[in-house]
């Protein structure tokens, strides 16, 4: 067999496991999928990937030195640096700050205190309690500076001997890396860059060199609490997680691969692994969903999709709206505010590897917080745990095909599954062990449909405008049971729905974002002159940000030509709290005529977010922050339409025969489909279960899975 052409590699590293996407040159694409493997990410990634081999007949010892040196880009997305921030096992960091403002950590942002708080103990104040902070009062010290907050000027400079007597003592405490954080930075990093100037010196002296992290580098907009918990994250969380990033592309370069290993940022763009602000790719896991959710919205022309991801441990609900997702300015991480700009993602923990558990007191039923993983993973994996968890209960509900989970490479262990639910959940309670595991599935699915509704509701936005889509692992399996009865106007899932964030990841173009705080103010009845003179200011915070934009990209090997600029503006109406982001019409602000044509951006993009009654240009304008996207083109996976079939009845070798399901209270029997095998045309009739490698598609009783022509699988009453 000649080998595959495989020009992109696209990975997604969950909490249970890492799945592969690779494409050939042709745009087709297959999936391979293998445990996550914490302790050294590569493991998993480097499974997964020869799992994917597999699938087109290549074996990745023999064959790779022949396949991976045409590959052309290589996209990872994960939950590294989220989780090295949520077990607090990050680097060892020293803080240099504004002489003043070193209790920042301790004091944080009103909304900090109770981010991550149900709405009950959010409206009660007695329950709001101080993060502990990742650097420790000590590691904090403060150096005498200040820099005007309006024109960048300098008012008190630098104390040097202060800064050199910080920097030592920080230095003598053994920190792995220093944040540096002066309060108006944005405005002007030159203090900034002093100090760092006056820490290097003092580590030459010392004969000790570690890594500064300027906040003015990373993160230049105001708020200082949410900048310094991004400087103090990129020094915390994302250097480990970067060792692990330059361990999976060496992997990859040891066997002829040319180019560097990119990342998905948490704001939809991909960044090489060398990135300085890589402390954006903390949310990178979830965001590859969400950019696969924009790919198809825009080629299938669904301008509007609510993306549901389902896998071990958790279930994110993300919304895609005019063929774009939902950004949100300012991110919440381990209950810190941080200056991410983010795709919106709303998560629970639902996934199928949660522990299913019962208290043996209250005899109250638990699933999760806690989940299985891929090690030790679920009972039915045989690898040493003995708590049931979710998928356990599919599997003895005849859900789940114990041979064929990841296509057969997976031995699962019905026995030890039932007997675990058994002696650990369903006797306790004195109830049938499969009645017990169908009502954790109703339970599970109530959960997922809740959270839909009320997100939807959040947000502001009825299911009537929406598809929804469902993938991940194990949505599918769960897909007709949270959607129903929500009227959407369409449900459906893809053959590939396991990988759909590796697809994602594969989808995207390389994309920086940056962003710049500005004081630009228009009151009412400006005259010319005056837009004039604040479009000098917006123009050289653009020119700013181009010039970082392209040193930065062509640093990563892109050539000025192939380098599209897009300028951004976050603008206001004056006094109020929140802003909008508008994509500028215009690169220059050089006449009235312009700004005007910025504020007319403003103005649809504002009446379309809320109600256009809701304008209110009479208090002016205010721009408190501009942006610039840089974008590079680059190639993506082919969604080809397939010819319809003649009957819709599928063809004999779809058929792989049939299983009883333990559904409604009693078992009933369920017809089995290859759904790789399914073509456009063909409609299975539920109880159905649709069979892939990597996934499982449930399609009850009253309802039917129809096949399009991108082989898209939808959801309809019969």
């Amino acid at each position: 067999m000649r080998k595959k052409d495989v020009i992109i590699l696209g990975s997604d590293a969950g909490g249970t496991m890492t799945d592969m996407l690779m494409v050939d040159r042709l745009g087709d694409f297959v999936v391979g999928k293998a445990a996550t493997t914490p302790h050294d990410e590569s493991i998993g990634f480097i499974n997964s990937l020869a799992d994917a081999f597999q699938y087109w007949g290549m074996n990745w010892d023999t064959d790779a030195k022949d396949v991976v040196p045409g590959i052309q880009s290589t996209v990872y997305c994960g939950t590294g640096m989220l989780n090295a921030l949520l077990t607090r096992t990050g680097k060892k960091v020293g803080i240099l700050i504004t002489k003043g403002f070193e209790d920042t950590l301790l004091h944080e942002r009103g909304a900090q205190i109770h981010a991550g708080y149900g709405y009950q103990d959010k409206i009660h104040k007695v329950a709001h309690v101080h993060n502990k902070p990742l650097v420790p009062r000590k590691l904090i010290k403060g150096v005498t500076e200040r820099i005007s907050i309006v024109f960048g000027e300098e008012v008190i400079p630098v104390y040097e001997d202060e800064a050199r007597a910080a920097t030592a003592e920080l230095l003598d405490r053994g920190v792995e890396g220093i944040a540096i954080l002066c309060l108006h930075s944005y405005s002007n990093p030159a203090h900034e860059q002093k100090i760092a100037e006056i820490a290097r010196e003092v580590m030459k002296k010392k004969g000790r060199r570690i890594p500064l992290y300027l906040s003015s580098e990373l993160m230049p907009v105001w708020r200082e609490c949410s900048r310094l918990n991004a400087t103090v994250l990129q020094a915390y969380g994302a250097e480990p997680v970067r060792e692990h990033l330059f361990t999976i592309e060496q992997k990859l370069r040891d066997k002829g691969y040319k180019y560097p290993l990119q990342i998905v940022l948490a704001d939809g763009g991909i960044a090489n692994i060398r990135y300085p602000a890589l402390f954006k790719a903390c949310f990178s896991g979830p965001i590859g969903g969400l950019l696969g959710g924009r790919y198809l919205s825009q080629v299938m022309d669904i301008p509007n999709l609510l993306c549901t991801d389902m896998g071990g441990t958790s279930f994110d609900v993300g919304l895609i709206m005019g063929g774009e997702p939902v950004m949100l300015r300012e991110v919440e991480v381990g209950r810190a505010i941080v200056n991410i700009p983010t795709l919106v993602m709303n998560s629970i923990g639902a996934g199928t590897g949660q522990y299913v558990t019962i208290d043996p007191e209250s005899k109250r039923l638990e699933i999760g917080p806690g989940s299985a993983g891929a090690d030790p993973g679920p009972v039915c994996y045989n690898m040493g745990n003995d708590i049931p968890t979710v998928m356990d209960c599919l599997l003895i509900m005849g859900i789940l095909n114990p041979d064929y989970y990841l296509g057969g490479k997976i031995k699962l262990h019905t026995d030890l599954a039932l007997k675990a639910i058994k002696e650990k959940c369903a006797d306790p309670l004195g109830v049938d062990p499969y009645r017990f595991a169908e009502g954790i599935f109703n339970l599970i699915s109530t959960r997922m449909r809740d959270h839909i509704t009320t997100s939807l509701s959040v947000w502001g936005y009825s299911p009537t405008d929406y598809y929804l889509i469902g993938y991940g692992g194990a949505g599918p399996v769960f897909l007709s049971d949270y959607s129903h009865d929500l009227p959407f106007k369409g449900v459906f899932t893809v053959p590939w729905a396991a990988a759909f964030s590796a697809f994602g990841c594969c989808a995207a173009d390389y994309l920086h974002r940056y962003q710049k705080s500005t004081m630009v103010v228009l009151l009412p009845g400006a005259d010319e002159a005056t837009k004039v003179f604040m479009g000098t200011l917006v123009n050289a915070c653009w020119e700013e940000l181009e010039r970082i934009a392209v040193s930065e990209m062509e640093e990563e090997g892109f050539k000025r030509e192939d380098i599209t600029l897009r300028h951004i503006a976050y603008v206001r109406y004056m006094m109020q709290l929140e802003d909008v982001e508008v994509i500028s019409p215009v690169s220059r602000i050089n006449t009235a005529a312009d700004m005007d044509k910025l504020i007319n951006a403003f103005e649809d993009t504002y009446s379309r977010k809320y109600a256009h009654a809701a304008k209110y240009p009479e208090v002016g304008y205010q721009i408190m922050e501009l942006g610039l996207h840089a974008m590079v083109s680059k190639p993506k996976p082919r969604l080809g339409k397939y010819p319809p079939v003649k009957l819709k009845k599928p063809s004999i070798d779809a058929f792989r025969g049939r299983r009883n399901v333990y559904r409604g209270g009693t078992w009933k029997t369920a017809a089995l489909y290859e759904m790789d095998r399914l073509q456009n045309g063909h409609e299975v009739e539920g109880l159905a279960i649709l069979e892939a490698p990597t996934t499982t598609m449930l399609v009850p009783q009253g309802k039917k899975a129809v096949i399009d022509e991108y082989k898209r699988v939808w959801l309809k009453e019969v």
